[in-house]
């Protein structure tokens, strides 16, 4: 009993160093979504501050603001492309720490069967051999039985004869 408590315990810290590894890994992608999303705010507060620029005359926007405007606007373009790009990456991580899950809940499913049936022929085995144990004592318990009343029955033949024998002596004499 104490081997299978330890068989499970082992099983257990394992999987969590495991699934700590993985969690680090979906922590850094994490991280790295979050920066870019930071990145993306901050440009488009630039964009939305290039907006509000107005260099020309009376106070209307040139080509040069429009095109600084266009060029912040294109970085946040390239900014999201980016985080739906690391987003995708880090719901890859999340698919395979679900597969690997259920490949784990999987195999240990599998090994409570075979555990159960192992502990399942054990016990019958173990039915068995007391049945056969209680079988050999049944026929030792016979043949001491058996032994005692030879020894009684040869014990009285013997004290007959010995008297039959004393009494043809008796009368002999």
């Amino acid at each position: 009993m104490t081997k299978y408590v330890l068989l499970i315990t082992i099983f257990f810290t394992s999987f969590n160093a495991f699934a700590q590894q993985d969690s680090n890994s979906y922590s850094a992608q994490r991280v790295k979504v979050n920066q870019l999303l930071k990145e993306r705010s901050m440009r488009f507060g630039k964009y939305d501050e290039s907006l509000n620029q107005r260099s020309g005359i009376f106070g209307w926007q040139t080509k040069k603001d429009i095109k600084n405007s266009n060029e912040i606007l294109r970085q946040v373009v390239l900014t999201d492309n980016n985080i739906f790009k690391e987003l995708k990456v880090l719901m890859d991580y999340k698919d395979l720490q679900n597969e690997q899950k259920i490949v784990v809940a999987d195999q240990s499913e599998e090994r409570t069967d075979n555990y159960m049936r192992s502990i399942k022929k054990l016990q019958d085995r173990n039915v068995k051999l007391k049945a056969e144990s209680s079988k050999i004592e049944k026929g030792k318990n016979i043949y001491t039985y058996i032994i005692i009343f030879l020894v009684l029955v040869t014990g009285v033949g013997f004290y007959l004869f010995s008297n039959k024998i004393k009494s043809y002596e008796k009368r002999t004499v």
